[in-house]
């Protein structure tokens, strides 16, 4: 066995997610994405509240539920992706436009304190601090996470945001 194979397997990373969704059952949604990340990715050590926001970038489309999960796995950042990607798929996503409407949306926002900038793959998440719908969540369940290139905390980050957009936990679920 490879051993940068077995150190993967071997050895647990904290990772930060973004899920979110804005077609069909989007509480459903949210909870069959969590229970698919358990069984396939690793166990989620913190999830934040539900927050409903508007759309971003294309505003012609429903609200988005969205939540920050922190997980532990022993999957690479690229085979983490993967199984992200094929959870997606699994759930109907359809990638029809760019910021469209979705099913479901799975995105690693930190893999440890890792920056990867690869084809498909680049961590942290690059537009990650211009985004409230990302930075909401993640300040309830990681504030003092500092991000590796921008070396801010997610709560500076947030109180920096430029983003405009509206971003509601949802307390009536």
């Amino acid at each position: 066995m490879d051993i940068c194979v077995h150190f993967q397997h071997t050895s647990m990373n904290q990772i930060y997610l973004m899920i979110g969704g804005n077609i069909g059952n989007r509480l459903v949604n949210l909870e069959n994405a969590r229970n698919s990340i358990e069984q396939k990715c690793g166990p989620i050590q913190k999830q934040s509240s539900i927050f409903e926001t508007e759309a971003w970038g294309y505003k012609d489309q429903p609200a988005f539920y969205n939540q920050a999960l922190c997980i532990d796995t022993a999957l690479s950042p690229q085979d983490l992706m993967a199984m992200l990607l094929e959870i997606e798929v699994a759930m109907g996503r359809e990638r029809l436009m760019p910021l469209g409407p979705r099913t479901i949306d799975l995105d690693i926002i930190y893999y440890n304190q890792i920056i990867i900038e690869a084809p498909g793959l680049t961590i942290p998440h690059p537009r990650l601090a211009e985004r409230n719908f990302v930075l909401a969540p993640l300040v309830e369940i990681a504030p003092d996470f500092v991000h590796p290139i921008l070396h801010k905390t997610n709560s500076a980050l947030y109180k920096t945001s430029k983003d405009a957009s509206v971003v509601h936990k949802k307390t009536d679920l």
